[in-house]
């Protein structure tokens, strides 16, 4: 846990401190890289010193020994009693743990080692999910990089700033500042993330929680016994996917933020509901400090902000319900982490101009054509297959541990009252007057102390559970991104806290029998998709022309970074993947974005490179000051007047294509 603690510090504070350092010097450079890691080394040695072991080391207390009764048959009762129950090794994997942590290795190696390679002369990816978000990606890193002003304009939308939690990305540039190679940097962030991850989950909830990640799904995977194929089959027709391979590997953000936000649901866990094996040495509370505590929370939105959505509703939970002691303390919380996450918000969201953040869209994705079929039926359907034996076995969890909290602090029936021995004192007429009826201040006193009454474990479940279907239950009805399905993103959360108390309330108790089979059902449709998934990742997809990116980079590279192109708007242009500004980028990552008008801009851009008569007067509108015209653009626009040739000047060309600066007009003798 030490080094887990310090390793996710290391990140954060490398991130915010380039971060801080880029705003106040306009932009990143290889010397501002080097203090913000400077920094983030340093703030990883002081989280491991001030963290907790996970599993602190046992006390032996020595007392001095009993004399031996006489009888021999209380002399063996004895010895049983006393004999101290030999807890297994420490760190000892039982086959289940084995298991799942094979499978979790398989995954990563498979998922990261082949995020992006070079194959002959074409840059190729491993999963077809990944092909528009890894692009996306490489975008902004290299445009970090690039040493843009700090918070920067966004690169692929000219009338805003960047509107994208991008932290894993910023911290990504840091290294490609000094020096270390784009792909491996993408392949060991994915590796050590995955690592991360596995201990986050097998520290939260066992292997049943990482099988719960790496395995979820519905009942598409039981076609398998009619195919007897491994194909991914949540990945086209079903909402509820497999989280590894369309979110895991697709959304960076999760690599920091899935072990982050286990890291402070463990130290809460510990901190405010310590149960059997929670306890730790030396009167501390909880597994880090305070300040790594706060600033995991605070910065959360800068990494994923559906994570810090999720964290701060349970928190806002606990905040209603909890003890004197735990709301003072996440008061102080919140109020530290206000003006921080409040100002990355601020930031990330364009200064709050982001579209589509929180709308009232009841049912989640019921009603989406390409995940339903509609009507009744068709609604039953939906749930019954994305989700299986999921939600009904939540439900009875939650039904459980409700009836639990329910019989703690229902107040007992009042003793029936007794008939004195003797008559009662006369009544001193100096003392105050005795009330005639005690049934209120009764009842109040029964009910004041009702946390007192409850049980450790049970409140600690519902503490939990409780929040966790309220998250779901606001992912259901309440849009937070312009696309249904990026509710998933906060879904998950609730999925995450669900898995130990499934296991622990409700499977554990059961018959092994029924437990096994419990399992198969929520786990083998997803098993099947996530096996099938890295299957069809074989040989791969060609996401870029290698020659093709590396002439480009070579070409702009004495151009000033805060200029923008006009290009032909795709997710994979040698222009974006280079990490330079065009007026539009690829629609359906302006879509997820909250551009839901840029169709107006679509226009002008489409006339522009058209070559219509007004072309100078669209560049200027446009903010772009090159014109770059290479191979999508002659398909996209074949039928094109380019004016621009002998009237704007040429910045470079090869058979990649021609730049053209239209601010500067051809000089006398050129082209």
């Amino acid at each position: 846990m030490k080094w887990f603690a310090a390793g996710l510090s290391l990140v954060n504070i490398a991130t915010i401190a380039g971060l801080l350092l880029g705003i106040l010097g306009g932009g990143l450079d290889e010397g501002f890289a080097v203090l913000a890691l400077i920094l983030g080394i340093a703030a990883a040695i002081w989280a491991w010193n001030g963290s907790s072991r996970f599993a602190p080391k046992k006390i032996v207390v020595t007392r001095p020994a009993l004399p031996l009764p006489k009888s021999k048959r209380a002399r063996r009762r004895l010895k049983l009693k006393e004999e101290p129950v030999v807890p297994p090794p420490r760190g000892a994997f039982h086959l289940w743990a084995w298991a799942v942590g094979i499978v979790f290795a398989i995954f990563a190696v498979r998922s990261f080692c082949w995020v992006l390679w070079i194959h002959e002369n074409h840059l190729r990816i491993q999963s077809p999910n990944n092909l528009g978000d890894l692009a996306l990606h490489l975008t902004y890193i290299n445009y970090f990089a690039n040493g843009v002003a700090l918070w920067p304009d966004n690169p692929i939308y000219v009338f805003s700033k960047l509107r994208y939690p991008a932290g894993v990305d910023f911290f990504n540039s840091l290294l490609l500042l000094l020096h270390f190679d784009l792909i491996r940097v993408l392949v060991w962030s994915g590796l050590l993330g995955c690592a991360a991850t596995f201990y986050a989950f097998y520290r939260w909830g066992g292997p049943f929680a990482v099988a719960g990640f790496l395995f979820n799904g519905g009942l598409a995977g039981f076609a398998f016994f009619a195919s007897h194929q491994f194909i991914d089959y949540q990945g086209q027709k079903f909402a509820w996917k497999s989280i590894p391979l369309t979110m895991f590997v697709t959304q960076r953000g999760l690599l920091y933020a899935i072990p982050a936000g286990l890291l402070l649901l463990l130290h809460w866990r510990r901190k405010y509901f310590p149960g059997e094996g929670d306890t730790s040495l030396g009167g501390r509370r909880g597994l880090v400090p305070w300040w790594v505590e706060w600033s995991i929370y605070a910065t959360m939105p800068l990494f994923h902000f559906h994570t810090f959505l999720a964290l701060s509703g349970l928190l806002a939970f606990w905040l209603l319900l909890g003890d004197g002691q735990m709301r003072k303390e996440i008061a102080i919380l919140f109020g530290a982490a206000l003006i921080p996450a409040s100002g990355i918000v601020w930031m990330i969201t364009d200064h709050f101009q982001a579209k589509s953040i929180l709308q009232w869209a009841p049912g989640w994705l019921q009603s989406d054509p390409a995940f339903s079929t509609g009507g009744m039926s068709g609604i039953v359907r939906f749930w019954l297959e994305n989700f299986g034996l999921l939600l009904p076995a939540v439900l009875v969890l939650a039904g459980v541990v409700g009836w639990r909290m329910w019989k703690n602090i229902t107040p007992s029936p009042s003793p029936p009252p007794t008939v004195p021995a003797s008559p009662p004192p006369a009544p001193n007429p100096n003392s105050d007057p005795v009330p005639t009826s005690t049934s209120t201040s009764t009842r109040r006193l029964r009910w004041s102390g009702w946390r007192s009454r409850i049980d450790p474990a049970t409140w600690r479940a519902f503490a939990f559970i409780a929040p966790a279907l309220g998250i779901f239950l606001f992912a259901i009805f309440v849009k937070t991104a312009p696309w249904g399905w990026d509710n998933t993103k906060l879904m998950i959360w609730a999925y995450f806290i669900w898995l130990p108390f499934l296991w622990r309330e409700l499977l554990a108790r059961w018959h092994v029998m029924i437990r096994a089979g419990v399992c198969f059902v929520l786990f083998f449709s997803g098993f099947v998709s996530l096996f099938g998934g890295l299957k069809e990742g074989i040989p791969g997809f060609d996401i870029a022309d290698r020659t093709e990116v590396n002439s480009v980079a070579h070409a702009v590279k004495k151009l000033p970074v805060k200029e923008r192109f006009a290009a032909f708007p795709t997710y994979n242009h040698p222009l974006l993947l280079n990490g330079r500004k065009v007026v539009l980028g690829y629609p359906g990552h302006l879509w997820t974005q909250g551009f839901a008008d840029y169709g107006k801009v679509e226009n002008q851009l489409r006339g522009l490179m058209a070559g219509v008569p007004d072309w100078r007067e669209r560049a200027r509108a446009l903010q772009a000051r090159y014109l770059f015209w290479g191979n999508e653009e002659k398909r996209a626009y074949a039928g094109s007047l380019q004016p621009w040739i002998g009237q704007a000047a040429v910045v470079a060309s090869g058979p990649w294509g021609t730049i053209y600066d239209l601010q500067r007009p051809v000089s006398p003798g050129g082209e």
